[in-house]
């Protein structure tokens, strides 16, 4: 056991030192959010990438607790290619589940583990400049419609400002994904999305994408299925096949800008794995789906 526990500082060690001093932009959702003790592994290894001396920024998501808050109040989600159809009142609701709950509770969460974090929303010191996303078209029953999301944004212009301050005095900045419009009003943004648009602004080392899936599938039915390196240039491809849909295409097309957006590498994992942050960034082999430029 000893023996193992050494190969496995000997491994890391390499990619410590490479990694020193790095932005990581972890993007924190699906089952690593919701079960405890996959919750409690994620914050912990965010936090060792923190005592190593790299400089690891969690942007979170929350559409499942999103949508239970919105059924308690007897309001239907509805989604087109993976985003939420937002109007007012599940703006209302949307903001209340990730800046008052989710984030609150990820910032107490390791602050109680002894490192120092701070919740922002994309609002916070203009983190994220954001205007309305265009109708996005859709095929319903063989005819091509366009359809307007309502308050749901894109990124106009990230400010990182907030997040190097607060990296610079050893904090972890948490970031739930709600953007600013130029006219002082809220827009509800991807958290996938997000991500990658501060990782690329950030010039991080590696974006990591915590999922429910090993990885981007060749098969969703197929877990060993698993593409385990995506060139950019391959996506929209995978997309018009239909091997990549649904919410997976916004997580490929976050990690597609933020590698041609200057970021080394991006990930996308499996949030069920136990320290699967450890085991992508400090591993030879690595696990899940790697993004690269090629």
């Amino acid at each position: 056991m000893d023996i193992n526990r050494a190969e496995v500082l000997a491994e890391a060690l390499p990619f410590i030192e490479e990694f020193r001093g790095s932005y990581v932009v972890i993007k924190y959702g699906g089952h690593a959010m919701l079960d405890e003790r996959a919750k409690e592994w994620t914050i912990k290894d965010t936090i060792l990438l923190r005592y190593v001396g790299m400089k690891p920024v969690i942007v979170h998501g929350g559409g499942p607790e999103i949508s239970a808050a919105m059924e308690k109040m007897k309001k239907k989600p509805k989604f087109i290619e993976g985003l939420r159809v937002t109007d007012e009142e599940t703006l209302d609701i949307a903001t209340m589940v990730l800046v008052g709950k989710i984030n609150a509770g990820i910032v107490s969460k390791i602050n109680a583990l002894g490192c120092k974090a701070a919740g922002l929303s994309g609002k916070d010191g203009s983190l994220i400049i954001a205007k309305k996303k265009g109708p996005q078209k859709v095929i319903k029953k063989g005819v091509e419609k366009e359809v307007d999301l309502g308050l749901v944004g894109e990124t106009e212009k990230i400010n990182p400002e907030i997040i190097e301050t607060l990296t610079l005095k050893d904090y972890i900045p948490v970031i739930a994904p709600i953007g600013l419009t130029k006219e002082g009003g809220s827009l509800n943004l991807n958290a996938d999305t997000v991500a990658g648009d501060i990782a690329s602004a950030l010039g991080a080392k590696k974006l990591i994408m915590l999922t429910d899936v090993p990885g981007v599938l060749k098969n969703i039915k197929d877990a060993g299925s698993i593409i385990r390196e995506l060139n950019t240039s391959k996506i929209n491809t995978l997309i018009k096949k239909g091997i990549i849909k649904g919410s997976m295409i916004p997580k490929t097309d976050a990690c597609k800008r933020a590698v041609w957006g200057g970021v080394e590498k991006a990930h996308i994992i499996d949030g069920r794995v136990e320290h699967a942050i450890l085991l992508e960034l400090f591993t030879d082999e690595g696990i899940g789906t790697m993004v690269h430029r090629g």
